[in-house]
């Protein structure tokens, strides 16, 4: 395709870009958009790093009345029998993660359909009291939704208590932002609505957030862009977005095992493009869990400057048959390579060490 002139002048630029111009850009040379996308980069980011964090996700239970068509992991899937972590079993998790240097903590749970608001803040006090310097970066907006429902109790009262019981961010665990797409493969989760709604109230009560892309489930590429457009106006309105993370779906296992997974291209693609459209969110990650560690890497001359957790235990993508694992020492290795510097970061994206 021959390039937009005035586009591509806009873009080196630094001007921000049309929703209209951003589904353009699927249809560029993919080395002259991955030339485009590191320019942005380093319009933002002229120090030239790449931060990592050493993190751990813990999956508390995998009992989920969502039961989403694009989730394997969940107990109705029948591949995992339904069980619930106690908190033996979870402090013994965050003490070896911090014997290992680590320092953040995710908490992910199904939308169990017995947990309410005591569950949650029961499980954040019993971690604070046992571990205070972990930061918990934890649950999602779906979980919210969930509690507010199952307690009748408005999104803010939810996310305060959960602030008050030691949450501090929460990943904005997003799937796919647009309704027709969740309509057909998880309509017992959270809408797109609702998903703002959580955004805000949690920049209400200045908790960090990020936002998520699951990619390939049978969309189209006008809907990728709908999906950033979502991202872009709550990162405006509320400043609260601290990072984006794309991915591509991964079917086998799933109810959705008929779909064609996403290519490499594809996703050096979205990388890209989020790079370019999203011009107020710093932290663009390389999706190595996903992905595998090597097209992870030639993502960061996409447009990513961030690799995300290494120590990580995950058992939701790793239910799909994705077995990927990493180190320290190997993504410090991997991100010299791509010629960047690596930097351990915290969950503010303060750099805590330089390699």
């Amino acid at each position: 395709m021959v390039i937009n002139n005035e586009l591509c002048e806009k873009i080196y630029a630094g001007k921000r870009l049309t929703p209209m111009e951003a589904l353009e850009l699927f249809g560029w040379d993919l080395i002259d958009l991955g030339k485009a996308a590191d320019f942005r980069m380093r319009l933002a980011h002229p120090e030239n790093t790449v931060g990592f964090i050493l993190d751990r996700i813990i999956n508390f239970t995998n009992i989920c009345r969502a039961g989403c068509a694009f989730c394997a992991f969940h107990a109705r899937a029948g591949l995992i029998d339904p069980y619930e972590l106690s908190f033996e079993e979870i402090e013994a998790k965050i003490a070896a993660l911090m014997e290992a240097g680590g320092t953040q903590v995710m908490l992910q749970g199904g939308l169990h359909p017995d947990y309410g608001l005591k569950q949650y803040t029961q499980l954040l006090e019993n971690v604070k009291a046992r571990f205070p310097g972990i930061w918990l970066h934890s649950f999602s907006p779906a979980e919210v939704i969930h509690i507010s429902e199952k307690e009748e109790m408005p999104v803010k009262g939810v996310i305060g208590a959960l602030k008050n019981a030691g949450l501090d961010s929460m990943p904005g665990a997003s799937d796919l932002l647009v309704d027709r797409i969740r309509n057909t493969v998880s309509p017992k989760k959270l809408t797109v609505s609702q998903w703002k709604e959580v955004m805000t109230a949690l920049a209400d009560q200045g908790l960090p957030s990020s936002a998520t892309m699951t990619y390939g489930m049978g969309e189209t590429i006008a809907e990728k862009i709908e999906h950033l457009v979502v991202v872009r106006e709550v990162a405006d309105r509320t400043g609260n977005i601290q990072a984006f993370i794309p991915w591509s779906f991964s079917p086998a296992r799933t109810r959705l095992e008929h779909i064609v997974p996403a290519t490499g291209v594809d996703y050096l693609k979205v990388v890209a493009i989020s790079r370019i459209f999203l011009d107020n969110i710093r932290y663009i990650q390389a999706g190595w869990l996903t992905e595998g560690v090597r097209l992870a890497q030639i993502a960061l001359s996409f447009g990513a400057n961030d690799m995300g957790g290494v120590l990580t235990e995950e058992l939701v993508v790793k239910a799909t048959g994705v077995t990927t694992t990493s180190s320290r020492d190997e993504m410090i290795a991997l991100v010299k390579n791509a010629g960047r510097a690596p930097v351990q970061r915290d969950s503010l994206y303060k750099i805590v060490h330089k390699y």
